[in-house]
């Protein structure tokens, strides 16, 4: 069966298409990706503002009709953090479900980080042992701890790379004291979190999820992207801080010039770094594990799970309503 899944984040939309079945490999078969930044379009009072709503309606859009011509049999629609901390996100939802058709839901911050530790027990398997994963997406930082397929311990913490650049790094280049205050100021906020999760159990493996690892993955030598999901990737504190030291003094333009970092990408990535250098000095690691499965690919599994060879589809039980109607032609 063909499935489109798609993820309405706080910097891109991005429509993964996959063919799969239950106890299958989800093979993916095209992915399609819009920035659209909708963090940025919100006003005072943390209204989506028309503009950005218009935007996000027409790339929905968009994508349906795409996820249509690739002859899928269902969308699997969901946002995260920028629709779930929106004040009128009802508002916008109702627009965008009357006006596309799409029935757009918003994951909690722990649902997201459960998904996304679902895709990384099943990449890595059972004999990883207990498993820590860490995840920065534009709006919030996810951590996960477990020895299953369900997290001991799921949090979602408003420390994304995203929110963090506007709030934090607004000059470009950031300058050493914003970054040193940064620093500082990520130490404290991740005591009380990194407590929850070393008390769940010592990891046997720590993991990183999203494209700023694999960003700063990439920055510090792991093999690009050409090289095949299978290919060993890690990220160690030590090339960590060193690329910190480099790209904190570059501009947002040379950091888009540098392999494996967009564009769209280059503007946050600093601040990434530094929560991704902060959660790993917080939990005492000295390396991670890149995997490239994350939460939509926790997602399909979990709908495949729900469903015996050969049924309809329906939404599976602990994500009611993120999985769409079937689509019509």
């Amino acid at each position: 069966m063909r499935l489109g899944v798609l993820d309405v984040g706080s910097n891109t939309v991005h429509l993964l298409v996959v063919d799969a079945h239950r106890g299958g490999h989800p093979m993916p078969m095209s992915s399609s990706k819009a920035a659209l930044r909708l963090s940025e379009s919100m006003d005072d009072h943390g209204r989506i503002t028309e503009a950005g709503a218009g935007r996000l309606i027409a790339t929905v859009a968009e994508f349906a009709d795409l996820a249509r011509n690739s002859q899928c049999v269902e969308l699997m629609p969901f946002a995260t953090s920028a629709l779930r901390e929106a004040t009128n996100s009802d508002e916008v939802l109702h627009r965008v479900r009357t006006e596309t058709g799409v029935d757009l839901q918003v994951l909690s911050g722990a649902d997201e980080a459960r998904l996304t530790f679902l895709a990384v027990r099943r990449w890595f398997g059972w004999s990883a042992g207990r498993i820590l994963n860490l995840d920065i997406g534009g709006g919030s930082l996810e951590m996960s701890n477990g020895g299953d397929e369900e997290p001991d311990v799921a949090l979602s913490l408003q420390l994304g790379a995203g929110r963090l650049t506007r709030e934090w790094l607004r000059d470009d280049p950031p300058g050493k004291r914003k970054v040193a205050m940064l620093r500082d100021w990520l130490d404290a906020e991740l005591v009380v979190p990194a407590k929850q999760l070393r008390e769940a159990g010592k990891p046997d493996l720590a993991v990183g999820t999203s494209k700023t690892f694999r960003s700063l993955a990439r920055l510090t030598g792991a093999a690009p992207s050409a090289a095949g999901p299978r290919v060993r990737r890690t990220l160690t504190s030590s090339g960590l801080r060193q690329l910190i030291a480099f790209i904190s003094r570059m501009t947002a333009a040379d950091r888009a010039e540098l392999e494996g970092v967009s564009s769209d990408r280059s503007q946050q990535l600093v601040a990434g770094a530094l929560v991704a250098e902060a959660s790993m000095r917080a939990l005492s690691l000295d390396s991670i594990e890149i995997c490239p499965w994350a939460l939509r690919e926790g997602l399909i599994l979990r709908k495949l799970d729900a469903e015996p060879n050969g049924a309809p589809l329906t939404s599976p039980p602990g994500i009611r309503g993120v999985v769409g109607g079937t689509m019509s032609s």
